[in-house]
This record gives structure tokens, sequence and C-alpha cells, in this order.
């Protein structure tokens, strides 16, 4: 019994042990220490289960507890723009799927779990620190900030400014974070209040308004919109890959299109009009009704439009669904990935809509 527990203890630090996840192990503490200081390491032999693990139900992704190896890895591949999506410190699809877009991109063998070469290539390429620390200001607490959101459309365009609900929601989205990993990492800083000093994943802080000078280097002339891996990848002149992007494509009431489009044009904080055909689900207006820019919007903080009507690539005021639900027929991402995105792509870029 003894051996089999250190057994089970030591896989537990092993990335994505098949005993520990069966088990449901519990990650180490959450602390700016241990995700600094976390490393890969192989497997170990994997114990016989018990009747008690056998029994045990396996967590869902939302209990699991956060890991400080994973969001060690995730703020790495966030930086590298082979995204993640909301950095959660979980396992899931959106990190499965940049994991292996990483993997395909340096030559390493193919799959979708972390593996030594990739751990060791994400860390070479680069040693600042993967979480900072942040001092809340009073421009963060006054906001101004939506006090109550709508949950229907229609009822949006009466809302104004289409800014953040609350100070946790707009830090989290700045540095590409679940809300739930932002408050787990600082348990006891009050976000209300200006001063707090909170512990952040070290990645670009989103922003909002024009990119000056874009499109920038390297610049994207060929998107791939993939709907079988649900990812976005971004091509540029010279045909390398140059990022990598979880995304929600299409809705079976309004599938993503077949074939090839253009992107027509870039717009940063764009305005959402809704037109009556559309007739999307749960919205019964009659007439066309427009809602403000802000990060909050349906189109978020982007709006990449492509040569086929009403459709586009673009942001979205639910970052942590990214990948996970569908959108209303057009291509989602996260805020911060779609400002990405579109500050390096250009006017009549190609975009292929890929299925096989």
């Amino acid at each position: 019994m003894g051996r089999a527990w250190m057994r089970g203890a030591l896989a537990a630090l092993g990335m994505w042990s098949a005993a520990a996840q069966a088990a449901g192990t519990e990650a180490p503490d959450l602390t700016r220490e241990a995700i600094e200081n976390a490393t890969f390491r192989e497997p170990q032999d994997e114990a016989k289960p018990d009747k008690a693990s056998k029994s045990a139900k396996k967590p869902k992704e939302a209990e699991k507890k956060p890991d400080p190896l994973l969001v060690k890895v995730q703020v790495l591949l966030d930086r590298a723009r082979f995204s993640p999506g909301a950095i959660d410190g979980r396992d899931g699809e959106n990190l499965r799927g940049a994991i292996k877009a990483f993997a395909a991109a340096q030559g390493l063998p193919e799959g979708d779990r972390l593996t030594r070469e990739v751990f060791d290539r994400l860390q070479a390429m680069g040693k600042d620190p993967v979480v900072t620390q942040y001092t809340i200001t009073e421009e963060d607490v006054k906001g101004p900030f939506v006090e109550r959101m709508p949950p229907k459309m229609q009822d949006q365009a009466e809302v104004g400014p289409m800014r953040y609900t609350n100070t946790r929601e707009m830090l989290a989205e700045r540095f590409h974070m679940q809300r739930d990993l932002l408050s787990a990492l600082n348990p006891n800083v009050p976000l209300d209040k200006a001063g707090g000093r909170l512990i952040v994943a070290a990645v670009p802080p989103l922003r909002e308004g024009k990119v000056e000078g874009a499109p920038l280097a390297p610049k994207v002339t060929r998107i791939e919109v993939d709907k079988r891996t649900k990812r976005v990848r971004a091509f540029g002149e010279d045909g390398k890959l140059t990022a990598d992007y979880p995304a929600s494509i299409g809705s079976s009431e309004k599938p993503a299109p077949d074939g090839s489009a253009k992107v027509k044009a870039v717009a940063f904080d764009p305005w959402y009009t809704y037109n009556p055909k559309y007739r999307f689900e749960g919205v019964t207006a009659k007439k066309k009704f427009s809602i403000h820019p802000g990060p909050n919007n349906p189109v978020g903080l982007v709006w990449i439009d492509l040569s086929i009507p009403s459709y586009g690539i673009h942001g979205t005021p639910d970052p942590e669904k990214v990948g996970k639900t569908e959108s209303h027929g057009c291509i989602r991402l996260t805020n911060w990935d779609a400002r990405d995105l579109a500050s390096h792509t250009e006017k009549g870029a190609k975009v292929e809509f890929l299925d096989k």
C-alpha cells in the first residue's frame, strides 16, 4: 500500500499521467514560486488502481484544481502565439490543440500531450518570468462599468458603450486569464480597491482602440479556418505559420461557409448591427438595431470583414467559451487573439475554410 501510494504521488508530478488523471490527483499549491519552478517530469510506472480509485468519479474540467505546470505551459504557448485560449491552468481541448500546433510547427513528434521535447522547446524560447506582479490602479477601479448586462441582444442596444461589468472581468481579460484563475492566484487581494498587488500572467496586455501601423510584421496573407480542429491558423508572406488560435466556428442554425474568401477590411472597436434576416435564435426584433463598441459587444473588440456577406472573424464577450460553444455562424476568437490576428492581417488576405 505504501509503495503504491508513493508511485501515485510521483506520477502526479508528471504531466497528464493516466493514473493521476483517473484518480483526480490534486495539483501542487498555486503560488508564484510553484508556477515559475514548475518543470516537466517523465511519468513514473503507474500503480495498479485499487477498488476505491476504480469507483472514484473523474472530476469535471471546471472542478479540477489549476495546475502550476499547466499555467506555465499556457503562458509560454500564448507568448509563442500558439494560443491556449483563456489561461486556466487546466487540461482541455484548447490547450491540447495549441500543443499539437506548436509541436508540428517545431518539427517535433505529432501529438496533443505535453512531452519533454515540447516543454524544453517552449522554455528555450524565452527566460522571462511567466507570471508577474500588477498593481491595481484608481482607473481600474473606477471603470466605468456596465452595472447589468442584458442577456438579450436587442436590449443591449440600449446599454451604451459595452464596457466590462466589473474589475475582475476586466483584469482577467487584460492578462488573457480565466476569471477563476485570477481569483485563485490572488485569494486575499480585493479587486475593487486600488493598490492591491496581483499575480497575473506575463503576457502582452490586451488593449483597446486602433492598432497604429497595422498591419504589423509578420504580415498575414493567408488564414486557415479549420472546422475539424476548431483552430484558426495565420500564415505570412513566406508561407510560414505565424500564429494559431482556438475558435468557435459556425453553428447549426448558421454553419460556417465552405471554400475560400478574402479579407475586405479590419475594424477595431466596431459597432455591431443586427439584421432581422439573420434570424438568430432568441432574437425577436423585427427591425435593425445597433450595439455600441466595447469588449462586451457581440463581436468583441475586432471585426475582420470577409468577402462573404455577413461573415467575419471577430472577438467575443465570452472568451472562456471560445472553442467550447458555437458561434452565430462567424469565426469567434478571444478578444486578445482577434486583436493579434487583426493587427497583422493585410487587406485582401485569403481565408480558406477547411473541414477535412
